[in-house]
């Protein structure tokens, strides 16, 4: 037993240990949650941002979807899915709408991403590779997409640290991720403090991790591109 301020405080971290397989069951189920999400969301985004950027009525059916996602929670966009399409005859399992709701979110905020990191490429590449006969389609596979995606490099990794804390919200359809894995021992063990710390814990080693693998990759590309400038 500590005291802090006055406050007895009856810490017992060791009772994590015990349940720590589980934990780390759960945070393996959070990456994989997260990694799901954003490939998909990667996918969403990218159609969405040529759909934008296209100058034809698709760019309305973009605008409306980075609209309506953008403007409404993830959580409800989750409630909507898991409870909400089964009484459209659409039945998907905790995991199935997990993945589907961080898809869809993450693919509205990608979208932007994207346009912007397109947008950014001068508009002379595309007209000189198109004058050398290789084709829209072409051209953005090998020309503009590749530097685009440098560009959006930095804000496609925030990305994925958010996706990855998200994640949490699908405890509230029965995913027995991190959060709810630990939700689950603190009650049963009636030791909330231990478990909700350690659970912040992981998530913290989780992004750390994350976010130093994606500097060490933005640092290459970096120096890939000072080498061909040289």
């Amino acid at each position: 037993m500590n005291r802090l301020g006055g406050i007895a405080l009856n810490l017992d971290f060791s009772i994590v240990i015990k349940y720590l397989p589980f934990l780390l069951q759960g945070a393996g189920l959070t990456i994989q949650l997260a990694v799901l999400g954003i490939a998909l969301g990667i996918v969403l985004g990218l159609v969405a941002a040529l759909m934008k950027i296209s100058h034809t009525p698709l760019r309305y059916i973009a605008l409306f979807y980075i609209w309506l996602i953008r403007g409404t929670p993830l959580l409800v966009q989750l409630f909507l899915i898991y409870f909400g399409l089964p009484q459209l005859g659409i039945t998907l399992d905790a995991f199935s709408s997990s993945v589907l709701g961080l898809g869809i979110n993450s693919g509205a905020y990608l979208a932007e991403v994207f346009r912007g990191g397109i947008e950014a490429i001068p508009k002379g590449q595309t007209e000189a590779s198109l004058s050398l006969g290789m084709g829209k389609f072409l051209t953005m596979r090998r020309i503009i997409f590749p530097q685009a995606l440098r560009i959006a490099l930095p804000s496609l990794g925030n990305q994925f640290i958010i996706s990855l804390k998200d994640s949490s919200l699908c405890s509230v359809i029965t995913m027995s991720e991190l959060l709810q894995t630990s939700q689950r021992f603190a009650s049963s063990t009636f030791a909330p403090l231990e478990f909700y710390t350690a659970a912040a814990g992981f998530y913290l080693l989780m992004t750390t991790v994350l976010s130093a693998a994606l500097r060490s990759l933005e640092w290459r590309l970096s120096k890939e591109n000072r080498t061909r400038e040289g």
